[in-house]
């Protein structure tokens, strides 16, 4: 730790820090894993230095920087840095978005856990940034056509299909049995109420 923050006084003004440099914070970042006051030193040396966009293209260094901010209660924080840092696992991130905002639910409901439900509201409230997503969040509702090509044979043939019927229909509009399966179940249950 010594090392890193005198080699990081050292190389403050260097653009980019040496490549050395950057893999030592990693490094650390990934060994102080649990929230230390040594890891809470290491982020608040990385976040105050000139050269913090080049750290935060370090997944550990970013992940390690976000719980130091969870911890500290400072959500909106932890949000901004993951928006603009550069790491590229981006999967990663996102899921890091969603433990900020899982966060924020469990304090204001003064709890230790939160149901499915209550997650899947937190997502769907706080989507993450497109700078996380470049290629927009995954749309599980089917096109158009497939919806009018479903709902027709809902009307025309049947509602509830049997298992050829729906293996049929998954090759033609190119989804799984299961997708099909749930989708008549829940046009049933849609119809009933």
């Amino acid at each position: 730790m010594k090392e890193f923050m005198a080699m990081l006084k050292k190389n403050e003004n260097e653009h980019p820090p040496p490549s050395q440099l950057l893999a030592l914070a990693g490094q650390l970042c990934q060994e102080l894993q649990s929230l230390s006051p040594s890891l809470e030193e290491l982020v608040e040396a990385v976040t105050r230095c000139k050269n913090k966009s080049y750290f935060l293209t370090n997944i550990h260094v970013v992940r390690a920087c976000v719980s130091v901010h969870i911890h500290k209660g400072q959500h909106d924080a932890a949000c901004r840095l993951l928006e603009y840092c550069e790491a590229e696992e981006k999967e990663e991130l996102v899921q890091l978005w969603h433990e900020i905002h899982y966060r924020r639910v469990m304090e204001k409901h003064q709890t230790d856990s939160l149901t499915s439900l209550q997650k899947f509201r937190s997502r769907k409230r706080n989507p993450p940034p497109i700078s996380l997503c470049p290629e927009g969040l995954k749309n599980r509702n089917y096109s158009e056509e497939v919806r009018q090509h479903l709902l027709r044979f809902a009307a025309e043939v049947t509602a509830n299909p049997d298992k050829k019927q729906r293996e049929g229909l998954a090759r033609d509009m190119n989804l799984q049995p299961t997708q099909v399966y749930n989708w008549f179940a829940n046009y049933r249950r849609r119809q009933k109420s």
